[in-house]
């Protein structure tokens, strides 16, 4: 595959941005190769500046649920830029957006428009403090939740850390009150919510993992998050932003059960463009400015095209099904169950050990022979094996989270062929990681 123009590119973007690109994980360090540079994207297709064709598995991390430049949407947004970009005054547009999430999110019954997952996670938090007088938080090991100062914190080992920042820049003091505990460890939440639960004014939590891989909830994992805030006074906060109508058309909520107070949506609302939301009871989120004193704002909050591009994305997705045939978010499981059982199957034809996980249409896999379920579990796996399979699927076409500790996504574009072609793929890459494995014994 040449990638000549995308490595010129490459080393043009060094010169003038940190390490060339404008979100650390794009710049391919954990896979030892340099990105392609991306030209456009149509369906499940994208394209880079060189010529080469991928399908895509990416999905702008998470968004393009009904694929790249679906015409419904770009023939909105056209329509839309039309009238301008950006007005930083109230809309129509941010009423039926909030009114078309609330009928698949009924928990959020209040919701605030922003324009990034981050200012979505970072607002909820503020306003859990704001709502109950208490300035600690708990979030969990493996779990990201956007780069905000107290969500920067490194948990190391143990039943948990308190305070310690994982990025220069993040002041110790703000870092003080975030108390990080290993993910699916009942004991340990349990344990730190009987010590600090009257300090504590949150949980926050990506119900399914997908910043260290997919990893789901053991079972009666979420219940006890429920429970424990429940007995102590402190808040649920559910991001997700990536599980988001991934999981299940209601996300982790609905396909859980679990009702949390404050839930922060992401990614698919704003259908490719910069969009999140953060919402729950009304009683909690009547303490935000302009009818509360707990402050937050947006320029961009609500810009019609990020509207525009959410309701169309969340009007296919929502369809009613034709005669017969299952939902939009039933036909996504199907298709991910189809792909992974295929991955499955052609790992163990290569004698490789893998572990595979599935939310809805999120997954993502792991070169370890044990069960996967929190962040040491996800660190304990064989990344080198990881870069090579990578690098042999980009080699046949196929686009990929350049980390193991990233989740995958399939959209509605993604065609049974699509999936055949990948299943083949994946068969010569998992190849490659035995042959590298016998090549160092």
């Amino acid at each position: 595959m040449n990638l000549e123009k995308s490595l010129a590119a490459f080393h043009e973007a060094k010169r003038i941005m940190p390490g060339g690109v404008n979100s650390p994980v794009r710049s391919y360090a954990n896979v030892d190769c340099n990105p392609p540079f991306i030209a456009r994207a149509e369906g499940d297709r994208i394209y880079d500046i060189d010529g080469n064709e991928y399908i895509d598995y990416v999905g702008s991390w998470g968004p393009m649920v009904v694929g790249h430049a679906h015409p419904q949407v770009v023939r909105a947004l056209q329509e839309a830029a039309a009238r301008g970009t950006s007005y930083g005054a109230p809309t129509l547009l941010e009423t039926e957006l909030a009114k078309l999430v609330q009928t698949v999110y009924p928990s959020m019954e209040v919701m605030r428009m922003v324009s990034s997952g981050t200012e979505a996670t970072m607002s909820a938090i503020r306003l859990a403090r704001g709502f109950t007088g208490r300035d600690k938080i708990v979030k969990f090991v493996g779990c990201y939740h956007g780069h905000s100062d107290s969500l920067l914190v490194n948990a190391g080992s143990g039943l948990a850390t308190f305070g310690v920042p994982s990025s220069p820049g993040v002041p110790r003091a703000v870092a003080a009150d975030t108390i990080a505990v290993p993910y699916n460890d009942v004991d340990a939440i349990t344990r730190v919510m009987e010590e600090q639960g009257d300090a504590i004014a949150c949980i926050i939590v990506e119900p399914i993992a997908g910043n260290m891989g997919c990893v789901p909830p053991r079972q009666g994992y979420l219940e006890v998050l429920r429970q424990l805030t429940e007995k102590h006074g402190a808040l649920l906060i559910f991001d997700e932003v990536m599980c988001g109508f991934r999981a299940s058309l209601g996300g982790a909520q609905a396909a859980y059960g679990i009702t949390p107070d404050l839930t922060c949506l992401g990614k698919i609302i704003g259908g490719g463009m910069p969009c999140a939301a953060y919402g729950g009871r009304r009683d909690i989120m009547m303490h935000i400015a302009p009818v509360g004193p707990v402050y937050q704002a947006g320029t961009l909050s609500g810009n019609p095209l990020a509207m525009t591009a959410g309701l169309e994305t969340l009007r296919i997705l929502t369809a009613e099904p034709e005669a017969g045939e299952p939902d939009k978010s039933r036909i996504l499981t199907l298709k991910t169950k189809k792909l992974l059982l295929g991955w499955q199957e052609k790992a163990g034809e290569a004698g490789v050990a893998i572990c595979a996980h599935q939310a809805g249409s999120m997954f993502s896999i792991f070169f370890s022979e044990k069960e996967v379920f929190d962040y040491e579990d996800a660190c304990a796996a064989d990344q080198k094996a990881f870069a090579v399979w990578f690098k042999a699927m980009l080699e046949q076409g196929i686009y990929l989270a350049p980390s193991q500790f990233e989740t995958l996504f399939l959209s509605l574009s993604h065609t049974d062929e699509d999936i055949a072609r990948t299943v083949a793929a994946a068969g010569k890459a998992f190849a490659a990681v035995a042959r590298q494995r016998r090549d160092l014994f």
